[in-house]
This record gives C-alpha cells, sequence and structure tokens, in this order.
C-alpha cells in the first residue's frame, strides 16, 4: 500500500504548511495583511502546484500504484 510519497504530494504539503505558518504568524500580535495574503496564497497555490508536478512525472502514476521502495511482501509457512 502506499501514501503518497512522492517529490509532487511532498512538495504540496510543505508548501500549503509554509503558507499556514506565514499566514498565522502574520496574524500575531497586530495583523500584518500583506504576509497574510502571501500565506494564503501559498497555501492555496500548493494544489495547483502538486497536480502540475503530478502530470510532469514527479508523481504517482495511478492511486494504486506503490511509490518505489514500499513493496510489501507476504511470507506464507511452508509445511
Amino acid at each position: 500500500m502506499s501514501h503518497g510519497s512522492s517529490k509532487a504530494s511532498w512538495t504540496a504539503v510543505l508548501l500549503c504548511l509554509a503558507g499556514i505558518t506565514i499566514g498565522g504568524v502574520a496574524l500575531i500580535p497586530n495583523p500584518n495583511w500583506v504576509l497574510f495574503t502571501i500565506g494564503t496564497v501559498l497555501a492555496l497555490a500548493s494544489g495547483p502546484v502538486g497536480m502540475v508536478m503530478a502530470a510532469a512525472g514527479l508523481g504517482l502514476d495511478r492511486p494504486g500504484e506503490q511509490a518505489p521502495g514500499d513493496e510489501h511482501h507476504s511470507v506464507v509457512a511452508e509445511s
């Protein structure tokens, strides 16, 4: 089973996290609306950036496909 570990998904998650952090810090203690807007734009842009990267070949090919190195083997005891 794959949990979506690809360059596209990690980039989108980190970009969204950075945007939320910047936007949240911009509201403390006095709101800085320019930084808040920059954080909001980063967070909202993370989805399309991840999709573009996945379309460029940096994501998983299909939702059911395993990521490289994520193979699970079942062990069957021989009698």
